[in-house]
């Protein structure tokens, strides 16, 4: 199962693609951690890689690409994967296909979280996490049950990342919709796009999914 998982920040996306490894060992691909694994590498992909990202360019697709051919040719991506962030751009996504086509593959499905984009600033805006343990708390919707001490391990010094306020949200999702809206013209016309509502209850997200996967392999 090949799947693309769309939407914007806070939508879900990381939660969702971590369920679909546990339950389907479906592997999350991120480009942007393929980058930085094949510049560690010091493979002749990343050192091409480390040129273009040096110079502060953009990317060429050919070499995301082909770090993507490399990567699902790996045993842990026998099962399948779930590609988050790529493709951006319909030559983008027509580059994908071919590679895919020569491997005898195609992607079965295109996933898109949608969201309301005033509810999600709030669920976005509000969160906050334990600085010891990590866990994950919200302002309005999971506070800790105890004000000021962490369920999990106790913990009493909670920090917020510096990009969950109201206007870093609003902008992040003014680039989401000018980077992802030309692909999905491109998606439904094939006939995978697919919509799940991302402002559901997590599980409620996880079973709408678990539905699609369930019609794509019939």
């Amino acid at each position: 199962m090949k799947l693309i998982l769309l939407g914007p920040p806070g939508a879900g996306k990381g939660t969702q693609a971590k369920r679909l490894f546990e339950k389907h060992k479906l592997v999350q691909l991120s480009t942007g951690d393929m980058l930085r694994a094949e510049v560690a590498s010091g493979s002749e992909l990343g050192q091409q890689a480390k040129k273009v990202m040096e110079a502060g360019q953009l990317m060429p697709d050919n070499i995301i690409i082909d770090m993507i051919s490399k990567r699902i040719d790996a045993p842990d991506c026998r099962n399948g994967f779930v590609l988050d962030g790529f493709p951006r751009t319909e030559g983008q996504a027509i580059a994908l296909d071919d590679m895919l086509s020569k491997k005898g593959g195609h992607i079965d499905a295109v996933i898109e979280l949608a969201v309301d984009e005033g509810a999600l600033i709030e669920r976005v805006s509000g969160r906050f996490a334990c600085a010891k343990c990590g866990a994950g708390y919200h302002d309005k919707f999971q506070r800790p049950k105890k004000d000021g001490v962490c369920d999990v391990c106790g913990g009493t010094e909670f920090i917020r990342r510096k990009d969950d306020n109201a206007e870093t949200v609003k902008a992040r999702l003014v680039a989401y919709r000018e980077q992802t809206a030309p692909i999905l013209p491109y998606y439904r016309a094939k006939g995978l796009l697919q919509q799940v509502d991302g402002m559901a209850d997590l599980d409620d997200v996880t079973t709408a999914i678990d539905a699609v996967l369930a019609k794509v392999r019939k």
